[in-house]
């Protein structure tokens, strides 16, 4: 599993341009069950996504894929994680690890 923060750099302000292609390739991302979770970091600071899988080449190449990537608009920074304890509600997330 692991957690991927987008950083928005200098270009955010071009990131309208790129805003459906990017919303399109989260959908990507969630219809081949790479991603859990997406959501936006506060305030104003980029995005985070929680990706599930253990292939971190295939997760590499899937962000680089991202138009805000491609464009410069944000800088991926990619952290793995080997759950070893959840919440009930979570379980599912040890199981898979």
């Amino acid at each position: 599993m692991y957690i991927v923060t987008l950083s928005l750099t200098a270009q955010k302000s071009r990131a309208s341009e790129f805003m459906a292609a990017h919303n399109a390739w989260i959908a990507r991302g969630f219809d081949e069950g790479a991603f859990l979770l997406v959501g936006s970091l506060k305030p104003q600071g980029g995005g985070a996504i929680l990706a599930a899988g253990s292939d971190r080449a295939a997760l590499e190449q899937r962000i680089a894929d991202d138009p805000f990537v491609q464009e410069g608009i944000a800088i991926p920074e990619i952290q793995e994680i080997a759950p070893a304890r959840t919440d009930e509600r979570l379980s599912f997330l040890t199981a898979a690890s």
